[in-house]
């Protein structure tokens, strides 16, 4: 077994190991896992085919005496002259003033640096004395700590190879591999350690993100039919007639995603297995109006319903367009939030346990132990990632295996979707409604603030309102706080015939809901706020969103903060102002001026940023994978994501022994327990 101590490899002793262990390295399977993380590409290269900028390998003989030259601080510049086939080029060496001493006139090396084909310059980071050679074609670069070095990694790993490579088993089958070509397990691990060209490299990181990712997605595949099998009997016998009544009365018609992502929640109503449905959809692609339609269903099936949402407003104005609509269906609907109390609470509380409230709309408040519902049949969180786990499972525990709907404006990639929501069904809106005006985006510099502010005054002159945004770092809260203070004083000097408003997080939630309530109710005409201005919030007069220092913030955020305003039927616009350094942050202000679609916006934010910054903060759902990468393989993740959802539905997978190595490395990693596979 290679779970035997790394002490075992010859040349690793009690030192070795003690650093390796500071590595994550402790037996020889770790070792021989333990990948490099970039590679040096030495493969040599005809000097005309290399491009300006580009690092490559070339082979040639000294064509002039080197010249040392001595700066300030112990600096050095070693210069030569190579010719390399008919070219001469001039090679620069920093800070390696011995190699003056080793190199000759006549002499062949083999150089690798950086190539400028303007100066016909090469800066040289690698020398080989001698010829090129095949065998460093391609050298693999190693994580490394205390006083290890790449080439002794290099050699410990080539040695455990030596010793245990006939060890290693392969728990993908045959029948797998050969259905997408790929190597074995032990063929995939040399071909990653030791590459003959990137061609093989390819193929064997292929592999090894396959099984990667098939096995993240068996443990969300066989979480998902747990859970299923768990709440069997959960079927809502909803009056489909009345629901499709309901839908007729709407004002408006539903769009073919509206559509599509009703029957899908519908179906699983009906279901006997619990929903655990995620409804993902852009800002103002009618999401709630679905939610409506499910609440209705279950109140036909004589179930109740609960809606929670995070924060007072955005429950008071979901309990009011509910009402609207349930009106004319005689529906019995309820708020409860932290400002419903005394004999008032006492009556709902007490009307929800009795049955009497069939829709309870609500805050955390929801989930406090005095909250008793008789019948509940389904729960629907909005905004779910405001929410903590525990928070969301209160909820749910408040009902005998409710349905579960949860909504989020937030649109996920695909990719993520599938990772950080694997174990759920996903629902996507991806159309707008008709009729919806585009919010015109303008990216405008520090130095345009006049011009911006003049703009906005315009627009509070014709009776709209504004958004001011100013940046929250994590890092210091107290200069985020101050910087809005200091806008907001600015503001209120510019805007003096009007009401101006501060919003940041060291206010009492009771202040930060005064504060929504007068802008929504137009006495505040501009709103300073960091990011703590509630999503979701709907202030259909406010048509002017201005984000400070914009380059600071990711796509999906802008995004998220540009959709509260376009909610009425006025134009509304977003200027971003912001003097981004790095051509990254350029992209993304020419991304935002040239899309209002939050999902194309939410693969490029994943492009540029990674997975693991997607949500804002590091707790996205989304694991690290040694190899995989969900923005490059997200084919390899959907390949893997439809093999385990086959696999853990035959008996196959469960019962024979060509499943067995992934079986026991899934009751290992805590998935499987024997019970469960008894």
């Amino acid at each position: 077994m290679l779970t035997q101590s790394i002490t075992t490899v010859t040349g690793i002793g009690e030192k070795k190991a003690e650093e390796l262990a500071s590595m994550g390295i402790h037996s020889v399977e770790d070792l021989l896992e333990y990948l490099p993380y970039r590679y040096e590409d030495y493969q040599k290269k005809d000097l005309a085919e290399i491009a300006h900028d580009e690092k490559a390998t070339i082979e040639g003989k000294v064509h002039s005496e080197p010249s040392l030259r001595y700066f300030p601080k112990k600096k050095s510049r070693l210069s030569f002259r190579m010719l390399i086939g008919k070219y001469l080029i001039t090679a620069t060496i920093f800070n390696r003033p011995f190699l003056k001493n080793q190199i000759s006139l006549g002499q062949t090396l083999t150089v690798t640096g950086k190539w400028d084909r303007n100066k016909m310059t090469l800066t040289v980071s690698d020398v080989h004395f001698g010829a090129f050679s095949d065998d460093r074609k391609i050298e693999p670069v190693y994580s490394v700590k205390g006083s290890l070095y790449g080439k002794t990694m290099r050699k410990i790993i080539d040695q455990a190879f030596r010793q245990f490579s006939g060890m290693i088993e392969d728990p993908i089958p045959q029948e797998l591999r050969d259905a997408y070509r790929l190597p074995d397990k032990e063929s995939a691990l040399r071909m990653m350690h030791f590459p003959e060209n990137f061609q093989a490299l390819k193929a064997g990181r292929r592999r090894l993100a396959y099984e990667e990712l098939l096995f993240f997605q068996l443990k969300m595949q066989i979480f998902r039919k747990w859970n299923r099998q768990q709440s069997e009997g959960a079927s809502l016998k909803f009056n489909r007639e009345e629901v499709d009544a309901f839908t007729r009365s709407l004002p408006f018609q539903l769009t073919e995603a509206q559509q599509r992502v009703v029957e899908e929640i519908l179906r699983d109503l009906s279901d006997t297995s619990r929903m655990n449905r995620l409804l993902q959809g852009d800002v103002g692609s009618g999401k709630t109006v679905v939610a409506a339609i499910a609440l209705y269903a279950a109140v036909t099936a004589n179930k109740q319903g609960a809606l929670m949402v995070p924060t007072e407003i955005l429950a008071e104005q979901h309990f009011q367009s509910l009402k609207e609509l349930f009106a004319p269906f005689g529906i019995t609907i309820a708020l409860l939030t932290s400002s419903v109390k005394g004999k008032l609470r006492k009556e709902t509380l007490n009307a929800l346990s009795e049955g009497e409230i069939q829709i309870m709309v609500g805050t955390h408040a929801l989930i406090q132990d005095e909250v008793n519902f008789k019948n509940l049949g389904l729960v629907i969180t909005d905004e779910q990632h405001r929410f903590g786990v525990n928070q969301r499972r209160v909820l749910r525990e408040k009902g005998e295996s409710p349905d579960v709907l949860f909504m989020t404006a937030t649109p996920i990639p695909r990719t993520l979707a599938i990772s950080a929501f694997g174990d759920m069904d996903v629902s996507t809106i991806d159309v707008m409604p008709a009729g919806r005006k585009p919010i015109i985006t303008h990216w405008a510099k520090h130095g345009m603030l006049d011009r911006v502010l003049d703009f906005i005054k315009k627009e509070i002159e014709n009776g709209r309102q504004a958004y001011v945004i100013c940046p929250l770092i994590e890092e210091s809260e107290k200069v985020d706080v101050q910087n809005a203070i200091d806008v907001h004083a600015q503001l209120t000097s510019y805007f003096q015939s009007y009401d101006v408003g501060l919003m940041h997080g060291r206010l009492h939630p009771t202040e930060k809901d005064e504060v929504m309530r007068r802008f929504a109710a137009n006495v505040c005409q501009v709103l300073v706020s960091t990011t703590v201005v509630e999503v979701g919030v709907n202030v259909p007069n406010a048509t002017i969103m201005v984000i400070y220092d914009a380059e600071r913030f990711g796509l999906s955020q802008l995004h998220q903060l540009r959709g509260r305003v376009g909610r009425g039927s006025e134009q509304s616009y977003c200027v971003l102002i912001a003097d981004p350094k790095t051509e990254e942050g350029k992209e993304r202000m020419r991304i935002m001026t040239e899309t209002t679609n939050g999902f194309e916006l939410s693969e490029k934010d994943l492009e540029l940023r990674g997975p693991g910054d997607f949500f804002g903060n590091k707790q996205s759902g989304v694991p690290n994978f040694k190899v995989a990468d969900l923005v490059h393989d997200y084919r390899i993740l959907e390949t893997a994501r439809n093999d385990a959802a086959r696999l853990v539905n035959t008996n196959k997978f469960w019962n024979d022994d060509t499943y067995k190595p992934i079986r026991e490395i899934l009751t290992r990693q805590g998935v499987l327990d024997k019970e469960r596979l008894d």
